[in-house]
């Protein structure tokens, strides 16, 4: 969903990188955690097995059985300049690609029954990667909203069934609520970035979030009935028109964010976290009692580690310990297992990979 990686990946590796060895994983619960693959802290993890060598790869969404996941990737290595979408089997990960090849693409995510993949592309505009937004003389990060962004779902031999939006301005990271029914993605349209949803079939489109500031990243319970998503609230008149302006020319500055629910129809919406900084990322425990994100409220720069509390906020725990980036943490259906993202394993280069830990 376009969540966040980009702004991780090229400057906190040099600030944070630890002079580390590339290790296999242990997968033997009687033997101790790797240090580039389980940290010691990491008490909830368990037969950490890394997935993905080498790139940039994100956001990998479990399929409704369990047994596969969606994934967004770059990389150049193997002439995929920008992110297109891949699935595989977890038993025998063997990445396919079903994008088209073309534009950029973010956020996959299986439908019901597990033979349709979802997914937000720019292809329809261009075949190339759009471009990144240029940086800025004061330093500071953005994030483009590209307006080509519309939301498709393809087969598994990359084939595209159906458009579901061709509103104007962005339309993308969507995900499928767990009892297959509907979908909630991020939209542009009414010249805000909101919360919307909308039918399986693209039916039924119903705005959700209404306040001034970037909602996104959105996730439903396990019994569909409440959204978790991240949230940017500009106050200050200065802020409103930091926001406003770089809206205007198609940005968004994602490095304030806290962690938002609230019921599919926006109704008792609620602040889950105040904890300054960037925390994004969320997704609901199978139980529905617990949310787990990434943040940087610690150092409030580059090192971001996944973070758990209660829906209140309360019982704030730490999670991961990589010393440089873990993110995009997302629970298989039975709660069984973890696939995150992370720099951790990757030899001091720039690589993200996914990794997927039985969840204790």
């Amino acid at each position: 969903m376009i969540r966040l990686l980009s702004l991780y990946i090229m400057v906190f590796i040099v600030a944070f990188r630890p002079a580390l060895i590339a290790q296999p994983a242990h997968t033997n619960s009687d033997k101790a955690p790797d240090t580039t693959v389980h940290f010691l802290s990491e008490k909830h993890f368990k037969n950490v097995r890394q997935l993905t060598f080498g790139g940039d790869n994100a956001e990998a969404y479990f399929s409704f059985d369990n047994t596969r996941v969606a994934f967004q990737s770059t990389n150049p290595a193997k002439n995929v300049e920008c992110d297109q979408i891949f699935y595989s089997r977890l038993d025998k990960f063997e990445p396919a690609l079903v994008s088209t090849g073309k534009g950029r693409t973010t956020c996959s995510y299986f439908l019901p029954g597990d033979s349709l993949i979802l997914y937000a592309s720019t292809h329809l505009a261009a075949n190339e990667c759009p471009p990144k937004p240029a940086p800025r003389p004061d330093h500071k990060y953005v994030w483009a909203l590209y307006e080509s962004f519309d939301i498709f779902v393809t087969d598994l031999k990359g084939n595209i069934r159906k458009q579901l939006t061709n509103t104007p301005g962005y339309d993308a990271e969507a995900t499928v609520s767990p009892t297959g029914d509907k979908i909630v993605f991020t939209s542009t349209r009414n010249g805000d970035i909101d919360l919307y949803t909308m039918n399986i079939d693209g039916s039924d489109v119903r705005q959700v979030t209404n306040q001034l500031g970037y909602d996104g990243g959105a996730f439903f319970s396990q019994d569909g009935k409440k959204l978790v998503f991240r949230a940017s609230r500009p106050k200050s008149e200065e802020e409103v028109n930091t926001y406003k302006s770089l809206l205007a020319q198609g940005l968004v500055m994602p490095t304030n964010m806290e962690i938002m629910t609230c019921n599919v129809d926006g109704s008792d919406l609620k602040q889950v976290t105040n904890l300054g900084g960037a925390n994004w990322a969320p997704y609901f425990s199978p139980d529905g009692k617990k949310i787990i994100f990434s943040s940087n409220h610690v150092s409030k720069g580059y090192h971001f580690n996944l973070w758990m509390c209660n829906l209140d906020g309360s019982d704030l725990e730490q999670v991961s310990f990589d010393p440089v980036f873990d993110a995009f943490p997302v629970f298989s259906r039975d709660g069984k297992q973890l696939v995150f993202s992370s720099n951790r394993n990757n030899g001091g280069t720039h690589d993200t990979n996914l990794f997927i830990a039985d969840w204790k």
